[in-house]
């Protein structure tokens, strides 16, 4: 709910990328349009999720609003640059991410009996799956008009790795919140180093970058570099694995200090 509270900072993000930015603010071209569109559609996830909390009691709401507001003022790490390359591929990857992690919790809090919490995170997925499906439109037509120019892109994406856009979180207490707040994740396996190898590697085979041809000699070493990852993550899984376990009981202020771990 944290991520999808800090809306600002991502349309922010988006509409850095030249050629596609929001130039006035009510732009009428399809890229002003689109951003406009998904904003508002993942604000609503926002408000639903911090009401639903809200109204459920068992969160310290303060904390929680704490930890948005210095998230939207913290902004985002500038891996994307100005590039909508960069930018498509990143937000192709964190939409499936939600999807998975939306559709996990929904799972989880089914398990536990909470059937309107997991219908909740259930919609919401289906709609990051949508947005998913925009956004890897986008890069695949990007790779068949620039195959060069697109593979380097996402080469150069996963150097810099892709970073959760609630990495820079904090709450006034835990200088290593999204540390501690990513083990829980791990161990729970709402989002797992397993769930970022599998969307890696669906968006290998979704744009078919083993298969690209005519790439110039950086472009080659590009899609070499790309399509031998898979393995490379696989090894590093047991490694975030034992990393998790290792973090102790941890307190968080979003629920009254509540041990957890």
């Amino acid at each position: 709910m944290i991520t999808e509270e800090a809306l600002p900072t991502y349309q922010t993000m988006l509409n850095t990328a030249d050629g596609v930015r929001d130039e006035t603010g009510a732009s009428p071209t399809s890229w002003a349009v689109w951003t406009r569109a998904w904003t508002a559609e993942e604000n609503r996830h926002g408000d639903l999720l911090n009401k639903y909390l809200y109204l459920s009691g068992r969160v310290d709401m303060r904390q929680i609003e704490k930890t948005i507001q210095y998230l939207i003022g913290s902004g985002m790490d500038p891996r994307t640059e100005n590039s909508p390359y960069l930018g498509f591929i990143y937000t192709s990857f964190q939409e499936r991410a939600t999807f998975v992690s939306h559709g996990n919790t929904a799972r989880h809090t089914q398990d536990y009996g909470d059937m309107k919490l997991a219908q909740i995170c259930g919609i919401i997925a289906a709609d990051e799956r949508r947005h998913e499906t925009a956004y890897t439109k986008i890069v695949e037509k990007l790779f068949e008009i620039d195959p060069d120019g697109t593979v380097l892109a996402f080469a150069d994406m996963m150097k810099k790795k892709i970073s959760m856009p609630a990495h820079m979180m904090y709450d006034g207490q835990d200088d290593n919140l999204f540390e501690h707040f990513s083990a829980v994740t791990q161990k729970l396996e709402v989002y797992t180093a397993k769930d970022y190898t599998d969307i890696f590697e669906f968006l290998v085979d979704r744009w078919n970058v083993e298969k690209l041809t005519g790439l110039s000699g950086e472009g080659q070493k590009a899609q070499d570099f790309v399509c031998g990852l898979a393995p490379r993550f696989r090894r590093l899984q047991e490694r975030a694995q034992s990393r998790a376990k290792q973090i102790g009981r941890v307190p968080f202020s979003w629920i009254f200090n509540k041990e957890v771990l």
